[in-house]
């Protein structure tokens, strides 16, 4: 029986998700939140989680799509979308 291995969880591409994540950082966590990335898929899919004041609050889907989301993919044209999770 063979079995796959498993893939590493950095990528180049995660890396400089990373890094531009890194970079955000400072301004969600002056608000009382932070932001962590959870995973980055093949196709582009950046998955990410709040923490802190970000749970629950309102302004946190426009900090997830006019600020994260717009400099991922500015930055990143392989990012196709970015989504929260639990």
């Amino acid at each position: 029986m063979t079995q796959t291995p498993l893939q590493s969880p950095t990528s180049p591409l995660r890396d400089k998700v990373q890094e531009i994540i890194n970079l955000i950082r400072p301004s969600v966590q002056a608000d009382g939140g932070d932001v962590e990335l959870v995973d980055v898929a093949a196709d582009g899919l950046v998955s990410i989680r709040f923490h802190g004041a970000c749970l629950g609050c309102p302004s946190s889907n426009m900090t997830l799509h006019h600020g994260i989301e717009k400099n991922l993919r500015k930055q990143i044209p392989e990012v196709t979308k970015v989504v929260p999770v639990a």
